[in-house]
């Protein structure tokens, strides 16, 4: 969250909004999500309610919020495809380079911890729920993307959801083998191998869809 390229006041916000998410997490992995306050939170951080209020509109977005970054990835992806590659391909090469990159959007961070926020969400209906809001709109964005360009609604509908259920079942694997025991570097190994054998199922009926001229 924090980019040197920005002017010190803009690092200083970067710097508490990061403070106040971390110690937001921190609060609601130790106690629950619904057992903790937003003015729990900000006695924590050692700020103001209002500062808190001022990074995150809602509760939700103290947890939810920077997560939400990815949520456009799949439309981006697809978007900025080179010519002459498929939406698929294009897909394909995003989810091989954020398993090379550890992104914790794929399941695979090098940190950790990521697993315990996934357990939380699911196990906390408000956050369930949007979470679940997080992939049909990454499909509606993706799907948009797509009409815009070939014109065809129904299959773009349809490549979008695809591809997004393909990413979705990736991480889920991940996210499963590591709770199951598997160390996150013996998961990473291989996923690759994975991806490519997963992207290669849905690329024998979207190979010749949305290939840029």
């Amino acid at each position: 969250m924090v980019d040197e390229g920005l002017g010190l006041r803009e690092r200083k916000k970067k710097q508490t909004a990061l403070k106040v998410w971390r110690t937001a997490v921190d609060l609601f992995l130790e106690h629950g999500y619904d057992q903790v306050s937003v003015a729990q939170i900000a006695e924590a951080a050692e700020v103001s309610k209002m500062t808190v209020f001022n990074y995150f509109k809602t509760k939700e977005d103290l947890l939810m919020g920077p997560m939400e970054e990815h949520v456009g990835d799949l439309a981006r992806a697809i978007g900025s495809r080179a010519p002459g590659q498929s939406a698929a391909a294009a897909t394909r090469e995003m989810v091989l380079r954020k398993i090379a990159e550890r992104d914790p959007s794929i399941g695979l961070s090098k940190q950790g911890g990521e697993l315990a926020l996934i357990q939380l969400i699911n196990s906390t209906p408000a956050l369930a729920r949007r979470a679940l809001l997080w992939t049909v709109r990454a499909e509606v964005m993706a799907a948009q993307v797509l009409t815009e360009e070939t014109g065809d609604a129904l299959l773009s509908s349809v490549a979008a959801a695809q591809l997004s259920g393909v990413i979705g079942a990736l991480m889920s694997e991940n996210h499963r083998r590591v709770l199951a025991g598997e160390s996150a570097d013996d998961v990473a190994a291989d996923a690759p191998a994975r991806a490519q054998r997963a992207f290669g199922l849905v690329e024998k009926g979207l190979s010749t869809f949305a290939v840029r001229a």
